[in-house]
């Protein structure tokens, strides 16, 4: 399935001024820093997100929830859902969340 180009594209526009990678992967468009991903747009409007692992339950009671590989699931990964990345504020705070992190990783 394609990933959500409309999302995709406000991902690119909070990126502005980043020095982000676009690459095709996990089913989505990712954004990358540094070589590590960020965030990636997903299908229906629904944006992965690449956090610290001891963040991960904090940021999972806003409503998201963690990523899943075949029925595993992926710790420091989460799936926030459109809804939750609505209005420009709260997409610039997933995004940043990720960005955050991926800073952290020692560059590719």
């Amino acid at each position: 399935m394609a990933y959500d180009e409309a999302l995709a594209a406000r991902i690119r526009a909070l990126l502005t001024g980043e020095q982000a990678v676009e690459k095709k992967g996990f089913g989505g468009l990712m954004f990358l820093i540094g070589g590590n991903m960020a965030v990636a747009a997903l299908s229906m409007g629904d944006l992965m997100v690449r956090c610290a692992p001891d963040d991960q339950d904090r940021l999972a009671a806003l409503g998201a929830q963690p990523m899943e590989m075949g029925s595993r699931p992926m710790r420091g990964w989460l799936r926030v859902p459109a809804e939750l990345t609505a209005s420009d504020d709260d997409l610039s705070a997933w995004v940043r969340a990720g960005v955050d992190f991926a800073r952290t990783l020692p560059p590719k």
